[in-house]
């Protein structure tokens, strides 16, 4: 679950100076081994996603379980996309996703909202223009059999603390049952949304199939499952 400089530096494309600037400067986590700094995977995605920074996902792909995690697409169509969701507040707006997610009944939605907010408490999860991904820290292991990805378009705009200052409008929910697969759908999914066409739609915004299709073509073209 550690990667080292080196394996981030090559990953991302950048000197291995770049990435230990990271560490010192612009806070990515890392901790010290043999003196060498190595990064939790999870925090390097995370940091990432908040900075901007575009992580390609076959980074989080070299000991993916045998059966490969579900795609963008595929986690959406458990997740649902829903419109106008009710919310004055991140705890409110989060509630009401929760609420829309089809969750099995050994998971307590009580639980889960206060877990994404335990996550929200450590960094807001938006990543500028409008847009945040709520998270567990974790998955929730054991309790999720099939990874899910709810899209949520608000009613009201909401206040998530986004580094660009913009409140936000659109909600990606991640839940997933097992780390790998964690870390493979919110590594696509931030790399997705580096699409600036595909941000277009979700601003206008599109109707579900209009962004079903577009998730679709890109992954078939730009994230390659």
């Amino acid at each position: 679950m550690f990667l080292k400089v080196a394996d981030i530096a090559v990953a991302v494309g950048v000197p291995e100076k770049t990435v230990l600037t990271w560490i010192k400067q612009q806070g990515l986590p890392a901790h010290m081994q043999n003196d060498r700094y190595q990064v939790n995977r999870v925090d390097l995605l995370e940091w990432a996603t908040n900075q901007g920074i575009t992580i390609p996902p076959d980074v989080f792909g070299n000991d993916v379980e045998s059966q490969q995690p579900s795609s963008i697409s595929e986690a959406l169509n458990q997740g649902g996309i829903h419109y106008e969701l009710p919310g004055e507040s991140p705890e409110s707006a989060l509630k009401e996703v929760i609420a829309r997610m089809k969750l099995p009944p050994s998971l307590d939605p009580e639980f889960l909202l206060q877990t994404l907010l335990a996550r929200e408490a450590l960094g807001s999860t938006a990543l500028g223009n409008g847009i945040a991904i709520p998270h567990v820290r974790n998955p929730i292991v054991g309790q999720m059999h099939e990874s899910a990805i709810s899209l949520c378009f608000l009613k009201n705009p909401i206040d998530f603390d986004a580094v660009d200052g913009k409140p936000v409008t659109i909600l990606f929910t991640l839940i997933t049952p097992n780390v790998k697969t964690h870390l493979h759908l919110l590594a696509k999914l931030a790399f997705l949304l580096h699409d600036q066409s595909f941000q277009a739609l979700l601003h206008r915004p599109g109707s579900a199939s209009e962004i079903m299709a577009a998730i679709r073509a890109l992954e078939d073209t730009v994230i390659r499952r």
